[in-house]
């Protein structure tokens, strides 16, 4: 089984987060967020804690919490904080990790070091989370030409949202990846709703299937 999985996105937005919750649920693991920008709402690891239905100690605490909802390199740089990319080395744990990026790979740390950076020096797998709304086709597809042109092992497409069955079938065929399975807008979200979509809607054995 594949211990430790990056989830990233083509956007910010998109829905990781409630993703990354449903992933680490399912895998009975651990999750992390190296970094958070923006205190004032619920941030991503609350979110996680809440619908994840992982026990107390499963969310890992963040290396940064930034104060504004803003790219890291600039909340940062508000909050008088240098992002050091030494800090960022991922925990080794006895159960799998979900770790959860920041927007997209072109998001700043710092002013010389973005996320792709990062997951190029991890090599550990990622899932690429894309809409199904318009505009997802070329968001997705630069995506994943830039994570090859790294090297950086990709998964597949984890879809979130309605079903387009088109825009799907084109991303994975231009894309030359599996499609991992989709989740759609969930309402309620619960802990609840959120298991039974990803039970539902994904392959476990194709996202978890090897190192």
């Amino acid at each position: 089984m594949t211990k430790r999985i990056v989830v990233t996105g083509t956007d910010t937005g998109i829905g990781k987060t409630v993703f990354s919750a449903g992933l680490a649920g399912l895998l009975d693991g651990f999750y992390w967020k190296p970094v958070q920008s923006g205190l004032d709402e619920e941030t991503d690891s609350e979110v996680v804690a809440r619908l994840s239905g992982l026990p107390d100690g499963r969310v890992l605490p963040e290396v940064y919490r930034l104060t504004m909802p803003l790219s890291p390199h600039r909340s940062a740089e508000i909050d008088g904080v240098a992002i050091e990319a030494d800090d960022l080395s991922f925990p080794v744990l006895p159960t799998p990790l979900v770790i959860e990026g920041a927007g997209g790979l072109m998001v700043p740390l710092n002013r010389q070091t973005r996320f792709i950076d990062i997951f190029e020096q991890w090599r550990l797998p990622v899932i690429l989370c894309a809409r199904t709304a318009l505009g997802t086709i070329n968001h997705t597809l630069l995506s994943i030409e830039a994570l090859r042109a790294r090297s950086i092992p990709l998964i597949g497409i984890a879809f979130i949202g309605e079903e387009v069955a088109d825009t799907q079938r084109t991303i994975v065929e231009f894309g030359g990846v599996p499609q991992l399975g989709r989740l759609p807008h969930l309402g309620p979200l619960t802990g609840e709703t959120l298991r039974d979509a990803m039970i539902s809607g994904f392959d476990l054995a194709m996202i978890a299937g090897g190192d």
